[in-house]
């Protein structure tokens, strides 16, 4: 048994060697960055936990997606931002699974808390007499605990194969670690390698599709119906928005780690690997805030000192 197991313990991360020269302004325009996601995400969260108004299946679900922004992010920054003022870029064999349980687990969590977000959206608009009836208190957390086990348990076992595999390498060519690149380094590659991470990606490729089958139903169902129409740009045009910006920065780094080209600068391929880590959590919160006004009245009264 122990004779498929790597025995590396650390790994060399690329891709910050050439930003020597800023390295500092880098760490506090990122230090600046992080913190405007925990703010931002927190204030979400805060003020729907505070809200006994805002205790509704769509907040619920917005509340989770932004507690998933920040364990998507708490994956990444704090490792980058030691990596900025270090001259050696390297991560333990641990730290390295860990870290791409995280980002692997939390692009899942986002698919199936979207997915729950869609489904809520359908019942609302398409079937607001039995809403109520539907989406109870239970159903909404047991949507909620299987939302955030799935991926956990999936992205689990892809983790599990990925750390029996006997490494030929320590070379990471990125910036983080997540297991496609890991599972890159292995000598051989088992049958389970390849299985489990295709059945993730078909299962959340579906997850994908059940969401564009949802909104195609609920665009032809508001068109004959301007109540349903005020209602879809209210609150399902923000998911809609949050959905494609997640698919987009998800596809534009899959599709450049599988198939780039090697003659990008170097920059540019880290700002393609950041970009999932930086646009949807900052822009999803600051999306909702916006847009929904019981939330963004509630963050005004906040701020302003008044009670919520």
């Amino acid at each position: 048994m122990m004779d498929n197991v790597s025995k590396l313990t650390i790994f060399t991360l690329s891709g910050l060697h050439e930003i020597a020269n800023y390295r500092v302004t880098l760490f506090v325009l990122t230090l600046l960055c992080y913190c405007v996601i925990w703010l931002i995400n927190l204030a979400i969260i805060v003020t729907i936990i505070m809200d006994k108004s805002l205790h509704e299946p769509m907040y619920i679900f917005l509340c989770n997606l932004c507690i998933n922004g920040l364990y998507e992010t708490a994956g990444f920054y704090p490792k980058f931002l030691i990596d900025l003022l270090s001259t050696f870029h390297v991560i333990s064999y641990a730290g390295c699974l860990l870290q791409g349980f995280v980002l692997h687990s939390s692009a899942c969590a986002d698919f199936s808390i979207l997915v729950l977000m869609a489904y809520d959206r359908y019942v609302a608009i398409c079937r607001p007499l039995v809403y109520h009836s539907v989406m109870t208190t239970q159903r909404v957390c047991v949507f909620i605990f299987f939302a955030w086990l799935i991926p956990l348990y999936l992205v689990f076992m892809s983790s599990i194969t990925t750390a029996r595999s006997r490494l030929c390498g320590s070379h990471i060519p990125k910036i983080y670690c997540i297991n496609f690149l890991v599972g890159k380094l292995a000598c051989t590659t088992s049958i389970a390698n390849v299985i489990i991470p295709a059945f993730n990606y078909t299962f959340y490729f579906l997850h994908v599709m059940f969401i564009a089958w949802s909104y195609m139903y609920l665009i032809r169902k508001c068109l004959i119906s301007s109540e349903n129409r005020s209602k879809f740009m209210q609150t399902c045009l923000p998911h809609l928005i949050c959905l494609i910006i997640v698919v987009v920065s998800l596809l534009f780094d899959l599709l450049y780690m599988r198939f780039g080209s090697q003659t990008l600068s170097q920059n540019v391929k880290n700002f393609m690997a950041m970009e999932f880590l930086l646009v949807p959590p900052i822009i999803n919160p600051l999306i909702y805030g916006f847009k929904l006004t019981q939330i963004r009245n509630r963050i005004i009264q906040f701020l302003s000192g008044k009670r919520i």
